[in-house]
């Protein structure tokens, strides 16, 4: 049979594709709160009022515009932007559309006005900064492919639209406690965790993208995730014949492992190449590639990040299975740290039902997911 939809679960070796209507078991109710509009958030406009938030920088800027957007919203979307913390409810996240995983929580992007979603902008922004294919860049191509999508597909049940991607916050944002900016939906996955004012954790980290490399959508050329297949495959064509029969993984990977719902799912023992075999300026590819997922947070907290990630690269591994290129259905990627974790997968395309293959990718900290509160 063939499945148009978007494939929510692959698993390692000759696993099995389920589909939308797989998972949803002949479908319940649509849920009335889904949209199918483009809420065009490239040229949403950040309103005056966070002007007023000039005057603070970095955390303290996040938290004046947060409090500007708490104060402009009705009650109705109070009771859901502002949620209680718990670590299950975090882990509400998932590769798929929003008709097919109503369990996150939060606001529609579209639910919110003009001006409301002008300041969750500006907060996103403040949180995952603004560099071309990074960060928020990042969530505005793939809230174009969903729009995309919505244009090829005809189920009207999946949601696929920039209106259904979610907005919350987990726990109350302050200088004490802890809390999470929860931003996510069909294809991302973005989860800062702050703790007494200071960043906890940045992952789990998802991204995924259809169509791929490109598409027009919004006035634009859209390339997420190029920039981490390029530099994936810069730095496996780098390696000589025998780095990379090292490197080579046992089995064929059909989409990541470390997935929606599957914490527990990275394995205790590494395997492929020790990074300690690299040359200098292998390192210096590999670490290019572990940018482009660490560039997808704040300048200041990806610097952290970038420091704690090369002072462990002795004992981290690089493995993949397929072709080097990381162009073809099942090729895969990974890198494997004391700390860092990160996959790069390829699987055909599902939700357009068009030729061609689509990356599902994540960077998960094994020592601070979820702000390490497992």
């Amino acid at each position: 049979m063939k499945l148009k939809l978007l494939a929510g679960v692959i698993v390692v070796g000759a696993g099995a594709y389920f589909g939308y209507s797989q998972l949803m078991g002949g479908g319940p109710p649509v849920d009335e709160r889904l949209g199918n509009t483009s809420i065009l958030m490239g040229s949403v406009e950040i309103p005056a009022s966070a002007d007023s938030c000039d005057g603070d920088e970095g955390y303290a800027r996040m938290l004046c515009l947060i409090d500007l957007l708490k104060a402009d919203v009705s009650d109705e979307i109070m009771a859901n932007l502002q949620l209680d913390y718990s670590v299950s409810e975090a882990q509400n996240w998932s590769n798929l559309p929003a008709g097919a995983f109503p369990a996150r929580p939060g606001v529609y992007l579209g639910e919110f006005s003009s001006d409301q979603l002008g300041l969750v902008k500006a907060i996103l922004i403040a949180a995952a900064g603004e560099a071309d294919n990074e960060g928020f860049d990042e969530m505005v191509q793939t809230l174009n492919a969903d729009d995309y999508i919505g244009t090829v597909s005809d189920d009207t049940k999946a949601g696929y639209s920039s209106y259904n991607s979610k907005f919350a916050f987990l726990g109350t944002p302050g200088n004490s406690g802890t809390w999470q900016l929860y931003y996510g939906g069909h294809h991302f996955a973005f989860a800062n965790t702050y703790t007494d004012g200071v960043i906890a954790g940045a992952t789990p980290s998802f991204r995924g993208i259809e169509p791929f490399p490109s598409f027009e959508m919004n006035d634009r050329e859209n390339v997420p995730l190029t920039q981490e297949r390029d530099a994936f495959a810069a730095l496996l064509n780098a390696l000589s014949a025998d780095q990379q029969a090292a490197a080579t993984l046992e089995g064929t990977y059909r989409d990541i492992i470390a997935g929606p719902q599957s914490d527990d799912a990275i394995p205790d023992a590494q395997e492929g190449l020790a990074v300690s075999e690299l040359d200098a300026a292998q390192q210096a590819l590999l670490l290019a590639a572990v940018a482009t997922y660490v560039g997808d947070i704040n300048a200041e907290d990806a610097a952290t990040y970038m420091a704690k990630y090369i002072a462990e690269l002795p004992d981290t591994v690089l493995g993949f299975s397929g072709t080097p290129d990381m162009n073809s259905e099942d090729d895969y990627v990974r890198i494997h740290g004391p700390s860092l974790w990160i996959e790069f997968s390829l699987q055909s395309n599902k939700s357009t039902g068009e030729d061609g293959n689509h990356p599902h990718s994540v960077w998960r900290d094994q020592t601070d997911d979820y702000g390490g509160n497992l």
